[in-house]
Parts: structure tokens; C-alpha cells; sequence
């Protein structure tokens, strides 16, 4: 089974890039303005790419080559789990790779660090720039500066199954769009029996529940971290969305509409039980089930973006975004490649990999037959979203991190009381440490 960039992700804190404070924009930064620059570059592109990209990084360095013969790339993938400290250790050295593309999430760490190139004026000139994913530019803007290019998209949405929805009595065409439909329908599809369950999670793996669960509480356009890096504080004793999302999950839970399994379950088996045709719903990715599925079970699964409480959609911006380290021997060598990389036509590729474009007007007829089941992360793009923060691995990523011990005091001991509050001190105390 394919695993998804949550799987994959491993403890990657912000330990390993604070050695870069103060000393990166040491590094010579790349004159982005100069005449041709990124348009008649030659030689080599060293192009790192983290190892759960690696089939989507292969196919476009073939297409790139096959366009043009100016330019050799020499493709590295590195463990997702050693990315961020890679790259640091090969900027603390002063030998940086031309061309990086990063997981969304981490950009920040060196983006507010100045180990990015200021990319501000070529990205303003693009003449997509209007339909290129919000969030994924968000994660890769700094004091209004842009530092980054998105690349490829992975964001959650939820999937259903609709041959056991119409077993149930339930609309296949009217997926639920709030927490009292959802639980509804779930409750309505585990009434079936047998090895039949209504809904089922990753219980035991951080970084999948912080993929599928916190859009519930984005839907509300509230998030649990607030402020500008340097200054950020957690509002979790202040989230209704956060509450309300953790009591539904303490509800499937105590009222055994999951499988048991799920306590255990960090993320080798996800999804599986989904793609036996034994689950009603399941948050998860679309590289996950499209990858993973049997051809003949495809047509029923549907698709859905996944809600707040009382309505409201979100998808987690998950994904890469694209970097030239300050110092890269050749940075226009690599803006060629990342602007070829996002055309159209090498956008409108990606879902063969199992990942989604970070261009709105991917979404076209030919789009909608080739690709089904990500027509709605397309056209809800705008809704993606990640927090912009320095904190994220620590906070949501680790087993000890205040997220999933939350998240388990909550559904597993069903204190969610106690759950927000421990959960606020957690949040505080990681995003402090953070931002020493």
C-alpha cells in the first residue's frame, strides 16, 4: 500500500535548523532580476525532492529533459524524516542543492531563517499567479515576500463509499456537509452489520489525525494558533470548532462506530478496510485510495471536502512547495525547472502520481474525465489551508506532542474538558519553544 506524505512524515522539529539563525544570509542570494534569468540556463540542476515525491520528482525531471537538452538534472530524494536536517547541515556547509522541493509545513523554518531566495519579482510576473493555491503560496510567504513556488499538491478530503450509503438508505449523491449529518450517516451505514463499520481514523499516528481532523475546525476559518511567527500563541481553550470536532470523535469512539483496530492503527494499514469496501466514511488523501484501490471498487467511492460543525469546508494544504537555498551555484537553472515544473501541462500530470496541481485552472472537461475523485480538491482549492508556523512538527507530528495527547485524553478517555485544557498548555509551551 502506497503511504501518503502523513505516513511518511517522521519527527522533523525545528532542532535541526537552529544553527541556521544568523548564519544563512551569509550565502550569496541569487539577482533574480537579471536579464534571462531562469529562461536560457545551461548545465546541471541539483534537485532535491523529499522520498514520498519521488515518482511525481522522476516524472516531471523525464518531461523536462525530453522538452529541452541545456539542462541536466541530477535528482536526489531524501527521507522525508531527514529532509529538514539535510538541508540544513548542507547550508551550514555551504553546499546547497540549485532546486528544493520541501514539504509545505516546513518552509517556514527556512524561509524565516533567510536560507530562501527572495523570489518576490519573478513570482509576481507570472501570469498564472491569480489561480495558483493560496495556501500553498501562503506557507511559502514571509513578511510579505514570496520565498517559494507551490509544486505539487496532497490535501485531505473525505471519501465514501456509496454502495454501502445506498444500502443504508442514505443519498450516494448527498455526502454530509455538517458533524450531525456525518454522524448520522455513519451511525446509519454501521446499522448494516456484519463486517461493516460506519467511519474509521488513524488512532495511533499524530500526523495523519492533524491531516484529516483539523479541517474540521479550519471550516469555521478559526484555527488553535494565532499571531505572526515570533509572536504566536494557541487559542485551543477558545476553539467552539475544536471542541465540537473532538466530542464527535469521542462519540464514534465510545459508541464503537470505528473499528477497534483504529487505537492501534499509525498508518501502515490506513485505509485499507476503506478500500475492502467495509467502511462508510474515511478522511484521508487522494494519492491513499487511488493508488491503492482495486480498479473495480473506484466507481463507488465518492468524494467530499470535509466540514465543520454546523457546515463550512477545508482540505489540509498538504504538500511541496519549491526553494532555491541562498547560494545555489544555479538558481536560474532551477527557476527554469520549477516554472516548467508548474505549466499546465506538467500540473495536469500529477494526479498520475497520486498528488493534486497547485493550479486552480488544472480543473478543465479533460480534468474532470482523467481524474474524478480530485474534481473536488480542485475546486475547493481555495479552502486548503496549514498554519503558517515554526511549531507544526513539534506540535502535531510527534507521539508526546500536545496534539495527539489531546486528541487521545479526549476520544480514548473521553475528558475532553480536561483534554482543552491540557491541550491549551501544550500548544502554549510548544509554540514558545518554537520561537526562542
Amino acid at each position: 500500500m502506497r503511504l501518503t506524505r502523513r505516513q511518511l512524515l517522521l519527527l522533523a522539529g525545528t532542532a535541526a535548523t537552529s544553527g541556521l539563525v544568523g548564519g544563512c544570509s551569509e550565502l550569496p542570494e541569487a539577482d533574480v532580476t537579471a536579464p534571462g534569468f531562469g529562461k536560457d540556463a545551461s548545465g546541471t540542476v541539483r534537485f532535491w525532492c523529499r522520498a514520498a515525491t519521488l515518482p511525481a520528482s522522476e516524472l516531471m525531471v523525464q518531461r523536462f529533459h525530453e522538452a529541452q537538452d541545456a539542462i541536466q538534472v541530477e535528482l536526489t530524494a531524501v527521507p522525508d524524516g531527514q529532509y529538514v536536517t539535510k538541508l540544513a547541515t548542507a547550508i551550514r556547509g555551504r553546499s546547497v542543492p540549485d532546486l528544493v522541493g520541501i514539504d509545505d509545513i516546513n518552509s517556514q523554518l527556512f524561509i524565516s531563517r533567510d536560507a530562501f531566495t527572495d523570489l518576490t519579482p519573478l513570482i509576481e510576473e507570472l501570469p498564472f499567479l491569480d489561480s495558483i493555491s493560496p495556501g500553498h503560496l501562503g506557507l511559502a510567504t514571509f513578511e510579505d515576500r514570496y520565498y517559494g513556488l507551490p509544486y505539487l499538491g496532497d490535501l485531505s478530503r473525505l471519501f465514501y463509499n456509496k454502495a454501502l450509503f445506498e444500502r443504508a438508505g442514505l443519498d450516494p449523491d448527498a455526502p454530509p456537509t455538517n458533524f450531525d449529518e456525518l454522524l448520522t450517516a455513519t451511525r446509519a451505514v454501521h446499522e448494516l452489520g456484519g463486517d461493516v463499520t460506519g467511519y474509521s481514523f488513524a488512532g495511533n499516528c499524530p500526523g495523519c489525525l492533524g491531516f484529516t481532523l483539523m479541517p474540521n475546525v479550519w471550516a469555521t476559518n478559526t484555527d488553535i494558533i494565532e499571531g505572526e511567527i515570533g509572536d504566536q500563541y494557541a487559542t485551543v481553550d477558545e476553539n467552539d470548532a475544536l471542541r465540537a470536532m473532538l466530542e464527535l470523535y469521542a462519540t464514534l469512539w465510545a459508541d464503537e462506530l470505528v473499528p477497534a483496530a483504529n487505537r492501534t492503527e499509525a498508518g501502515a494499514t490506513w485505509g485499507q478496510d476503506f478500500l475492502r469496501g467495509s467502511v462508510g466514511l474515511f478522511p484521508c488523501s487522494y494519492g491513499a485510495i487511488v493508488e491503492n484501490a482495486d480498479p473495480a471498487v473506484l466507481p463507488d467511492i465518492g468524494v467530499t471536502t470535509l466540514c465543520g460543525p454546523d457546515g463550512g469546508t477545508s482540505l489540509f494544504c498538504g504538500g511541496d512547495n519549491f526553494g532555491i537555498p541562498r547560494g545555489a551555484p544555479n538558481a536560474s537553472g532551477a527557476w527554469q525547472l520549477a516554472t516548467f515544473i508548474a505549466d499546465l501541462d506538467q500540473q495536469s500530470e500529477l494526479p498520475t502520481t497520486g498528488y493534486t496541481p497547485t493550479r486552480a485552472d488544472a480543473l478543465d472537461e479533460e480534468y474532470r474525465k482523467r481524474f474524478p475523485l480530485d474534481v473536488v480538491a480542485l475546486e475547493n482549492l481555495g479552502r486548503a489551508y496549514a498554519p503558517t508556523t515554526l511549531a507544526y512538527n513539534t506540535s502535531f507530528n510527534q507521539v508526546d506532542g500536545p496534539w495527539f495527547t489531546m486528541f487521545q485524553q479526549a476520544v480514548y478517555d473521553g475528558d475532553v474538558d480536561g483534554a482543552i485544557e491540557a491541550g491549551q498548555e501544550g500548544f502554549s509551551r510548544s509554540l514558545e519553544q518554537a520561537q526562542l
